[in-house]
């Protein structure tokens, strides 16, 4: 069995964390899963651990993306369409808009444009050199001209644009979403400077119903698009198996200068809205594995943003907490016990009781793929799919 070892430096590079109380805006009715308050309780718990005062952290508000940036991912009709249907509250169906996944509501355009600047900027700080992250971001199912899946703007993908807009060459995006990275993917599709490596539950039985193994890029970009679809159900040592299986020697192939990753905490045993059983401490192992190999290579250049997540108070603060921990090269002890004061508020604005650790109580153990392979294993069939359709493409045996 192994096990992942800590991404603690001697001399941790700076983080640029990127915080503006207005993202909690985005906000689509008391009834809708994607509660705000996931936000506002992170940013709460990173401050009751002190991490946005580490000397090598700096919190930054950026100002909303405008149309220009915006451009370098949406159609400038949609982004006048969100302008429309959130003044007016009238949806509009052809463009996703005013659904019941994505209601209309007054802030629409402006905190989803807010979302989307604080990424773009913290794409800026990381090609400058460093870490980043931006936990309200990570909305990835958003399309060129329509809405989808909570997602208005694909912040996402207009991170890795302005990192190509700043001259990278090579740019690699990792999504541990337990949904399809499927906007990010669609934007750089045919575009052989971006990898776009998406594990996720199987598409049978998850939205979007995307993201089969043989879904690996357009014609003049075969093999940059990597899809890792997982049977329902999997769990701790299948997930980290699988992303053990495939993620590394990509990255070693494609050798990006920069790494952009999502870290949606759906794939969590307690989610409602979707089917893995994957435990917090293997969210923080993969966070931890993710911070590694961009060290080794992307230069240490990562920026980390959030995603999905609707545990919103048991899980989704945890793990963006951690997330934002290992970045700054300050990890919370799994052991730790969440801050009196933390739990308070918790129990105040969800009236729901907290969890007491920063853990889930999970060895967070795996067996490495190239120990052997089970071929009656339906996670196994599933990892040497796509180790076959995207491997050879980069001169990887499968």
């Amino acid at each position: 069995m192994t096990s992942q070892p800590s991404s603690e430096h001697s001399s941790p590079a700076p983080l640029q964390l990127q915080w503006d109380d207005a993202v909690t805006r985005y906000d689509f009715g008391p009834d809708h899963p994607m509660d705000p308050v996931r936000l506002s309780l992170t940013m709460s718990l990173v401050r009751s651990f002190g991490l946005d005062r580490l000397p090598n952290v700096t919190v930054h508000a950026a100002p909303a993306a405008g149309d220009s940036t915006l451009a370098l991912v949406h159609d400038p009709a949609y982004v006048a369409a969100v302008r429309q249907v959130a003044a007016t509250g009238v949806p509009d169906l052809a463009r996703g808009l005013g659904t019941e996944d994505n209601p209309a509501f007054d802030a629409m355009h402006d905190a989803s444009a807010l979302i989307a600047g604080q990424s773009v900027a913290a794409a800026e700080a990381v090609w400058r050199g460093g870490r980043a992250v931006n936990f309200a971001g990570g909305l990835h199912h958003a399309m060129p001209g329509s809405a989808s899946g909570f997602c208005v703007y694909n912040d996402a993908a207009l991170a890795v644009a302005r990192l190509l807009e700043l001259g990278a060459e090579r740019v690699a995006y990792v999504d541990v979403d337990v949904h399809h990275g499927d906007g990010v993917e669609r934007v750089f599709w045919n575009d052989p400077r971006v990898l776009t490596i998406s594990l996720h539950e199987h598409p049978r039985t998850l939205f979007p119903q995307t993201g089969w193994s043989e879904e690996i890029g357009g014609p003049e970009a075969a093999g940059t698009a990597v899809n890792l679809p997982l049977p329902a159900g999997t769990g701790d040592a299948g997930w980290l198996r699988a992303f053990h299986a495939v993620v590394p020697e990509l990255l070693a192939a494609f050798r990006p200068q920069a790494l952009v990753t999502q870290h949606g905490a759906d794939t969590h045993i307690e989610d409602p809205l979707a089917h893995l059983a994957v435990s917090l401490d293997a969210q923080r192992t993969v966070a931890a594995a993710l911070a590694r190999l961009a060290d080794e290579h992307a230069q240490g250049r990562w920026l980390a943003l959030g995603g999905g997540g609707y545990a919103v108070a048991d899980v989704v603060p945890r793990s963006w907490t951690h997330l934002v921990a290992i970045a700054a090269g300050h990890p919370v002890a799994p052991e730790q016990e969440t801050p009196e004061d933390w739990r308070a508020e918790v129990l105040r604005r969800t009236r729901q009781h907290a969890p007491e650790r920063m853990t889930d109580g999970m060895p967070a153990l795996w067996k490495d793929f190239d120990g052997g392979y089970d071929p009656a294993d339906r996670l196994d069939q599933a990892v040497l799919a796509t180790r076959r359709a995207v491997f050879p493409h980069h001169g990887l045996l499968p």
